[in-house]
């Protein structure tokens, strides 16, 4: 179990904080990852709603700050799931500055805490080891969908 702590680990940090010299399993070398990424973004440039409509980057930002945040109640032993409500973390579409520095904040203190809990290994259901592989997959998702809001959060392409 504790390699598969170790592979999750990895790659939440690959994702939140960019690619490593050594190995890139996600992300293209030199890749800052998410979090230094939104920390270029503007809060109007996080407001700003995609032109065929969806969510700003911010309501991305708020919807992964919130999920984070009911994983490490959960490992917390909290019943942080009873009264989700997953909807609410769309509404925030609009970010004044301040706003945008608190939530880009609240967002990297919740991914660092969860990636601490996934790295310890512990016992888990199916469920639940389920849900700690998805939530690789969920930040990636959200990774991929930010950038494709707003190109100049892009990555360095392969070979560059």
């Amino acid at each position: 179990m504790a390699d598969i702590n170790q592979a999750l680990s990895t790659l939440l940090q690959e994702l939140l904080d960019g690619s490593a010299k050594e190995a890139c399993w996600i992300l293209n070398p030199d890749d800052e990852g998410l979090l230094r990424s939104l920390d270029r973004l503007s809060a109007d440039g996080a407001s700003a709603v995609p032109r065929n409509g969806g969510a700003s980057i911010a309501a991305h930002v708020e919807h992964l700050r919130y999920g984070l945040s009911l994983l490490n109640g959960w490992s917390r032993g909290e019943d942080a799931f009873k009264d989700m409500d997953y909807s609410a973390s769309w509404r925030r579409l609009a970010v004044s500055d301040a706003e945008w520095t608190a939530l880009r904040d609240q967002l990297r203190a919740e991914a660092h805490a969860w990636q601490a809990v996934v790295h310890t290994p512990r016992d888990l259901t199916d469920f639940e080891r389920t849900g700690m592989v998805a939530s690789v997959a969920h930040l990636a998702y959200h990774l991929g969908a930010i950038r494709q809001i707003d190109r100049s959060m892009r990555g360095p392409a392969a070979g560059d």
